[in-house]
């Protein structure tokens, strides 16, 4: 199924919702585009036949350059920077696992969008940076993301120096999961969206929503938190019992998705 839209695509298949970025061959994030990613995702995350969000885009020379420039400019940039945090925000509060699979330049504003998925699939070829500091510019969700994903260190380094880097740079220093030759993207992307695809859709929920509940906490309240949603709300599914008398019985689970 797919959903018409000017500056996205969006399609549904096999319990995978499909966000493209449809402005080739840069795919520059502009004022039209944000709302209509903020849409996309809503749509992504109320459609219980979905249980996972591929975000990629349409063309092979960039996943996106950046937020375009003149939405930087004094008299829009108070409604350019919240409106793309509302983007940033909705991929961070999502239900469901998120996958970037990026190729080509991956720069500010795009940047910025593929690191907030919770993995990144990535051709190798793809280069990643936020040079807006070139600009006089600062990326604020890099500021917030980078660090937490790569550490301190490397995450001032990148900021500050505008360096791009290259994919295989990219995974070394864990903001990448998986870097494959361009023509192997496709198939990549089908391993690992089978593998997820392949769990209990509300299980895979809830280890989302635990994993993004509990990585800012410390030690003893994440454990309190991880704890409460395990006993509370997964046992409480029928996923959860369905999955361990399979394992019990050896045989495959056949889950219900509640």
């Amino acid at each position: 199924m797919s959903s018409t839209f000017k500056n996205i695509l969006y399609e549904t298949a096999d319990g995978v919702a499909k966000i493209s970025l449809n402005r080739p061959p840069l795919n520059i994030i502009n004022a039209e585009m944000l709302p209509e990613l903020n849409q996309g995702l809503e749509k992504a995350n109320n459609d219980d036949s979905v249980a996972l969000v591929e975000i990629t885009a349409v063309g092979d020379r960039a996943f996106s350059a950046g937020v375009e420039v003149k939405d930087h400019l004094p008299e829009k940039i108070g409604s350019t920077i919240p409106t793309f945090n509302k983007v940033i925000s909705a991929i961070y509060n999502l239900d469901k696992p998120t996958v970037a699979v990026v190729k080509g330049v991956a720069l500010g504003g795009g940047c910025e969008l593929a690191i907030a998925c919770d993995m990144i699939i990535a051709g190798e070829k793809t280069q990643f940076g936020q040079p807006e500091i070139a600009v006089g510019a600062i990326p604020p969700m890099a500021i917030v993301l980078l660090p937490k994903l790569i550490g301190r260190k490397k995450a001032f380094e990148l900021i500050m120096t505008g360096d791009v880097i290259t994919a295989a740079e990219a995974k070394q220093i864990g903001l990448v999961n998986v870097v494959v030759p361009e023509d192997k993207l496709e198939e990549a992307t089908k391993r690992l969206v089978d593998k997820l695809r392949d769990k209990s859709p509300v299980v895979l929920k809830l280890t989302r929503i635990s994993l993004r509940e509990c990585v800012d906490l410390d030690f003893e309240k994440a454990l309190e938190k991880v704890t409460d949603i395990y006993l509370n709300r997964l046992m409480s599914t029928e996923d959860a019992v369905e999955g361990l008398k399979a394992f019990i019985e050896k045989r495959k689970p056949q889950w219900k998705g509640k």
